[in-house]
């Protein structure tokens, strides 16, 4: 029995150390790539919506929780002990000036292994709380990307939107010119009008979508939205994609808890009875008020009996409690690989498409030259003229669609492999 406890407490300090060095290897990262660069937009708006996170809060008094816990499972008893005072006289029937007094010091025991594994417990517990702020900073990071990006999308087509309206109505100031020298007709100045009033149509739906973007920005971070929405470095796959599934930061948390579970069974498996008692008692007593005080010291021990259906009870609840974390841990080591994995793809295609909606706009652009062109020679039509057009607007509109997909897929990149602005 004594081989077997030290291994099981072997394995549980190793199980400790791992995540202990995994959160602190998060942490050196993060301020090893914080020191390696400026602060980027994106990274200061995270250190904006961290400081108003109403969880983030809440961890300072988790880890404090956790830091006192560790502090009781190090003392020297379990529960603080207590002092007992009593007193017993004869005043109210005989009176013969009989007189006790009694003063008792009672203070809880540790079961056997009891302490080794609630501090084990106390200690996984500080770790857990550790690596769920990393978490819950990971996620709020990938909540602030995807707002990020959709800013920037929204930005992108009301510029695209202006520029529309601005050349719609470029367009229809040489149109009503031509017609009131009647060499265009009523049809091509009403065609023109429709244009400018639709481009004036898009342009307000693109600016109620930026102003909405905007607003969603600043209930994360605080404060208002960011002038230039920058780019974020693509992590680099090759260096992190083989540390990437163990040191992640949804993977620590799980493992954490995990740790955290096992060893709440182990202080249940310890547990197996109430704590028992040792009290010193000190009694000064007479027996008449001819009779001096004497004085007596005693010792008792308080042994609480076991209970199998207690025990049974709390060992079912702590190990099913471990189980759920065994295997949200697995499953979030799928979900892990496969986000990865998807991300990848994702901005893989994101570029290719990318490098077609270039060539596709640079067709575009030409395009529209010549009919532009051919247009004030009067060798086309005004219809011509706008569908053409309207092609340039769509490959214009798709590239910068394209860019900024592109971009919001380096930063799922950077979310999947746990990687923080």
């Amino acid at each position: 029995m004594g081989s077997l406890g030290m291994a099981k407490g072997i394995r549980g300090q190793s199980g400790r150390a791992l995540v202990c060095a995994a959160v602190l290897a998060l942490v050196q990262a993060a301020l090893a790539a914080d020191a390696g660069r400026p602060a980027s937009a994106l990274a200061s708006a995270l250190e904006q919506a961290w400081r108003q996170h109403p969880q983030a809060a809440a961890l300072d008094a988790r880890d404090a929780e956790a830091q006192a816990t560790r502090d009781i499972a190090g003392g020297l008893t379990p529960e603080p002990g207590a002092i007992a005072i009593a007193s017993r006289n004869d005043r109210w029937n005989r009176d013969r000036g009989q007189q006790e007094y009694e003063v008792e010091l009672a203070t809880p025991l540790w079961l056997p292994g009891q302490k080794a594994a609630r501090e084990d417990a106390a200690a996984s517990q500080v770790d857990e709380v550790a690596a769920r702020r990393i978490a819950l900073r990971w996620a709020l990071a990938g909540e602030l990307r995807e707002a990020w990006w959709a800013l920037a999308a929204a930005r992108n087509t009301r510029t695209l939107a202006a520029r529309r309206l601005e050349t719609a109505r470029a367009l229809e100031t040489a149109v009503r010119r031509r017609y009131e020298t009647g060499d265009l007709s009523r049809i091509d100045r009403n065609l023109a009008q429709s244009e400018v009033l639709a481009a004036e149509a898009e342009l307000i739906e693109a600016d109620a979508n930026r102003q909405q973007a905007e607003q969603f920005l600043r209930t994360l971070t605080g404060a208002g939205a960011p002038v230039e929405t920058d780019q974020e470095a693509p992590a680099q796959i090759a260096e992190r994609g083989a540390e990437a599934v163990a040191s992640h930061p949804l993977l620590v948390a799980a493992a954490a808890a995990s740790r955290s579970a096992r060893a709440r069974t182990t202080v249940a498996a310890e547990s197996r009875r109430a704590a028992p008692e040792l009290a010193l008692r000190v009694v000064r007593e007479r027996g008449e008020f001819a009779e001096p005080f004497s004085s007596s010291v005693g010792v008792r021990l308080r042994i609480p009996f076991s209970s199998d259906a207690l025990n049974r009870r709390d060992a079912a609840a702590a190990t099913a409690e471990a189980s759920q974390a065994d295997a949200e841990m697995l499953l979030a080591r799928t979900r892990v690989e496969l986000e990865m994995e998807r991300a990848q793809r994702t901005l893989a295609a994101a570029g290719r498409q990318l490098a077609m909606a270039e060539e596709r706009r640079a067709l575009a652009a030409d395009n529209l030259r010549l009919a532009e062109k051919a247009f004030m020679l009067g060798e086309s039509d005004l219809s011509t003229l706008l569908r053409i057009r309207a092609t340039a607007f769509d490959a214009d509109s798709f590239y910068d669609r394209q860019r900024v997909a592109r971009a919001a897929a380096i930063s799922r990149l950077n979310q999947a492999l746990g990687a923080l602005p």
